[in-house]
């Protein structure tokens, strides 16, 4: 196309109605599985993302801060830089010639593209480019590519591991094993933790305070966020938010959130368990003491504690809890079960056999730079991490695809190295006209064209 101004206003208008011409066609079409639906969606998002990118820039040239719009189609019109038709000249031929001079430079213009681009395609104006609505990117459990042309695209469908099968289940289990660790009664097995997991009403309230069970939430949230952009990415993500957020801040004004209410419907008063302060994030009394004087009552009362005072004695009589609680579990921490060797616990709270720690090898700590220095302790846990979404999230930041080429990588390094690899790779495949294409001289003798132009040019054909 032509390097004018207009011409690109034009060229954009036409690959937004092609677009969206092929998102309806696309759209027509009912997948079959779960896997279809996935790419169906995914096809369609990418083709709207360029819609809104082609749109950004035809913004940008219709606002036209630099008045390069207005000078061409003023040049175009036969117009001066002053805005001055030509046509008042003395001479009456004088605005034909202008209009001739235009026509000539934009041919000039034509001419120069298509001489720096003399391999460009001419676009049928009937197409209706069916072809890359058939195109479908074959995508294995594991998340292994099989076609480099659509590797961007498929990129993002491979993160949908093993265990989630196309977006069909969720992956809980590093949720699960990070649930296990926080400080409530008993371990709970995986399928208890699938049923709760959406009941947050159940953990205790002053269990929520504390910044094991927040960086659980934080990952909690994380994912399913993650896991909803994979599987729905023609949902406007920012408008759930939004109506999730006003129904959220009714709700609070209301006193409707079940497991944070103000009072207790038994007795009338502030519940014990509730707190407004998480004291594990103050190691002295004067640190206490820079919180508001409000928020230090309502936790002195949250504990059924005396609140009256100065904020000295409030800060003193809230931080004396926070050293019998750690007095508490130190006790606690006395009465624990024999293990010299530190194993881990199994299920029933004793140690695990020895010999099942080697066996796993849950003594060996294997770290990953992708996930921000992650460590992932054992053999098993090491090579299952790769399907996790915590490393696809990291992959997905690096711009690189979570695929079997990257297994056993942990450096960014090594990764970003072999995908550049694997890049150059892909450009060695494409189609390289000069030395693929065939000709054929009146004798039959087949060549290919850059033989064929070269014995052309020396009279030899």
């Amino acid at each position: 196309m032509s390097s004018t101004l207009l011409e690109v206003t034009r060229a954009s208008h036409e690959e937004v109605e092609r677009l969206e011409r092929l998102i309806v066609k696309d759209l027509q079409n009912e997948p079959a599985n779960n896997k279809d639906r996935l790419f169906q969606s995914h096809r369609v998002r990418n083709m709207i993302d360029n819609i809104i990118s082609t749109t950004e820039k035809l913004v940008e040239i219709y606002e036209d801060k630099d008045n390069a719009r207005r000078d061409e189609i003023a040049a175009l019109g036969g117009q001066t830089a002053m805005g001055t038709k030509s046509l008042i000249k003395s001479c009456d031929n004088y605005w034909l010639l202008c209009n001739f001079r235009c026509i000539f430079f934009v041919c000039v213009k034509i001419r120069e593209y298509h001489r720096r681009h003399p391999a460009a395609r001419a676009v049928d104006v009937n197409e209706d480019y069916e072809a890359m609505l058939k195109e479908e990117p074959v995508i294995e459990f594991t998340g292994e590519v099989s076609h480099f042309n659509l590797y961007h695209l498929m990129a993002v469908l491979a993160s949908c591991n093993l265990l989630e099968a196309f977006g069909k289940y969720l992956d809980m289990h590093e949720l699960y094993n990070q649930y296990n660790n926080l400080k409530f009664e008993k371990p709970i097995e995986y399928s208890t933790y699938l049923d709760i997991f959406s009941q947050p009403h159940i953990v205790p309230c002053k269990l929520k305070f504390t910044r094991q069970y927040k960086e659980y939430m934080e990952n909690l949230l994380e994912y399913l966020v993650y896991f909803f952009q994979r599987t729905e990415p023609l949902q406007d993500l920012d408008r759930i938010f939004s109506k999730v957020t006003t129904e959220f801040e009714e709700q609070w004004e209301n006193d409707a959130i079940q497991g944070w209410e103000r009072t207790s419907q038994e007795n009338g008063h502030s519940s014990a368990d509730h707190t407004v302060i998480d004291l594990d994030f103050y190691s002295t009394v004067d640190e206490l003491k820079e919180v508001a004087p409000e928020k230090l009552k309502e936790a002195l009362a949250a504990l059924g504690l005396k609140s009256g005072g100065t904020v000295q004695q409030h800060a003193e009589r809230l931080f004396l809890t926070k050293e019998e609680t750690q007095a508490d579990s130190e006790s606690d921490d006395d009465e624990q079960i024999y293990n010299p060797l530190k194993l881990p616990m199994g299920w029933d709270g004793k140690p695990i056999p020895y010999w099942l720690y080697k066996l796993h090898g849950l003594g060996q700590e294997l770290k990953c730079e992708i996930c921000g220095n992650h460590s992932y302790w054992g053999r098993r846990a090491f090579e299952r991490y790769f399907k996790e979404w915590r490393h696809q999230h990291g992959m997905r930041c690096l711009g690189i695809p979570n695929t079997k080429n990257f297994n056993e990588i942990t450096s960014i390094k090594e990764a970003q190295e072999l995908w550049k690899r694997i890049q150059e790779r892909q450009g060695v495949n494409k189609w390289r006209p000069d030395l693929e294409e065939e000709y054929e001289d009146k004798e039959g003798n087949i060549y290919n064209k850059k033989t064929y132009t070269d014995l052309q040019r020396q009279g030899l054909i």
